[in-house]
This record gives structure tokens, C-alpha cells and sequence, in this order.
């Protein structure tokens, strides 16, 4: 005859599991910052060669090696770029996704006006905290 765990019990084994994820985590992030670091050696030298050698790529027996320009955008000032985005009606330039906890306090402060198309997901999960 089988009894069925008490909660308790799970919760137990929830932490113990938790735990041992996080001391993995840990020395699995460690150990990949390692790696990490020297890929990070590796490409600074093979760019400086590139730029010696006034190229854009080399090939090699083990790889192509090549450099290209990454631009990453992002405002200085979000209230001035907000307002150039109203009045440019430039609303494509920013990502496509909302903001959680704004669109959550909206919507308990305007119960009577959500915004048009949007759609809520919710589901109910389990937390489990440590005593």
C-alpha cells in the first residue's frame, strides 16, 4: 500500500531540487564565463590581425575569420525620444511588446477602457519558498 506524500513532503524535495539546480547553474556559469573569457582573447588578437593586415576577412584551414559592424541603438533621453516618436509618428521603431506591470496597473485603473486587441494570458502556478 502506497501513501501519498504530504505537502510537506514535496515541498521538501522542492527546495532540495531547487538547490542542487542553483549550485549547478553556479558552476556551469563559471565555468562558461571561463571559456567565455578566452574566446573573448581569441577574437580581440584575430581582429587587431585583421586590421594589420587592412582586411575584412582571412581564410584559413581551420575557418573563415571576418569582421563586421554592429550598431546597437538606444536613447539617451526616453522622455525627448517618446515625444520625437509621437510626433514623428514613428511608433515602428520600437520593439513590439508590452509593458507588464504598466499594462497590468492600467488596466486596474481603467477597468472600463482596456486597450483595443489586447489579450491576457493567465496561469496559476506554485511557488515554493524556503523556510
Amino acid at each position: 500500500m502506497t501513501t501519498t506524500p504530504t505537502v510537506d513532503q514535496l515541498c521538501n524535495v522542492y527546495v532540495k531540487i531547487r538547490e542542487k539546480k542553483r549550485e549547478m547553474v553556479k558552476k556551469y556559469e563559471e565555468e562558461i564565463a571561463l571559456y567565455d573569457g578566452k574566446l573573448d582573447a581569441l577574437a580581440g588578437a584575430m581582429k587587431d590581425m585583421l586590421v594589420a593586415a587592412g582586411a575584412t576577412s582571412m581564410k584559413t584551414d581551420h575557418g573563415t575569420v571576418y569582421s563586421q559592424v554592429k550598431t546597437r541603438y538606444y536613447p539617451m533621453d526616453w522622455s525627448v525620444f517618446k515625444t520625437w516618436i509621437v510626433q514623428n509618428d514613428a511608433v515602428d521603431l520600437l520593439e513590439k511588446r508590452v509593458a507588464q506591470t504598466n499594462v497590468k496597473q492600467w488596466l486596474e485603473e481603467n477597468p472600463t477602457n482596456p486597450p483595443p486587441g489586447l489579450q491576457a494570458e493567465s496561469e496559476l502556478s506554485v511557488t515554493v519558498r524556503k523556510n
